[in-house]
């Protein structure tokens, strides 16, 4: 099947949603939900999860797709972002809930700016680029970005210091962003 034009195929499936046609939700299922629960399934460690996950990012899609801004990246772009947010934040709540003596959920902090850096980066190719870049930063990226831990947790990890992840982890997302944008462009 022929890849539409992107912005133009973005735009249009944007119109219809936000007038409630459910044949546009379904060609946008079809067309993404592999990408969806992929990398869902990459990030949480259940596949019923993932499951819930991809339904969770189609059930948002349906009921915000004002939130799509074509300037910031592609359709693709915002439902693998949506899809990683979703991901990472079920993924710590499930630790924090585990960490909590009580078992009680622990509110979680705000993103970090590494985090939402790497959520706009995300695109239907980014295990094949990051499956690409040099071992060290593949290590530090496969850890922050598919683990959804920080960079300091990842440091640990590695066995190396806090500012070498963190070097690491900006500049792999700066790869991770050059080689997805280029994708894009005729």
């Amino acid at each position: 099947m022929a890849t539409p034009a992107p912005i133009r195929w973005d735009r249009q499936i944007q119109r219809r949603l936000a007038r409630g046609e459910e044949s546009a939700l379904s060609e946008l299922y079809d067309q993404f939900a592999p990408l969806v629960h992929g990398l869902a399934g990459r990030i949480v460690p259940d596949a019923e999860l993932a499951e819930q996950i991809t339904r969770e990012v189609f059930a948002h899609v349906w009921e915000h797709p004002e939130e799509f801004d074509p300037s910031h990246g592609s359709m693709r772009s915002w439902i693998g972002t949506l899809t990683h947010r979703r991901a990472v934040e079920r993924l710590r709540q499930d630790e924090a809930a585990t960490d909590d003596p009580d078992g009680y959920p622990v509110p979680l902090e705000s993103s970090s700016v590494e985090e939402q850096v790497l959520a706009e980066a995300t695109a239907a190719r980014v295990q094949y680029v990051v499956t690409s870049l040099p071992q060290a930063l593949r290590d530090t990226l496969v850890l922050t970005y598919f683990g959804g831990r920080t960079y300091q947790q990842a440091a640990k990890e590695l066995g190396i210091s806090a500012a070498t992840a963190k070097h690491r982890m900006r500049l792999g997302l700066q790869l991770l962003a050059t080689a997805l944008s280029t994708e894009h462009t005729p």
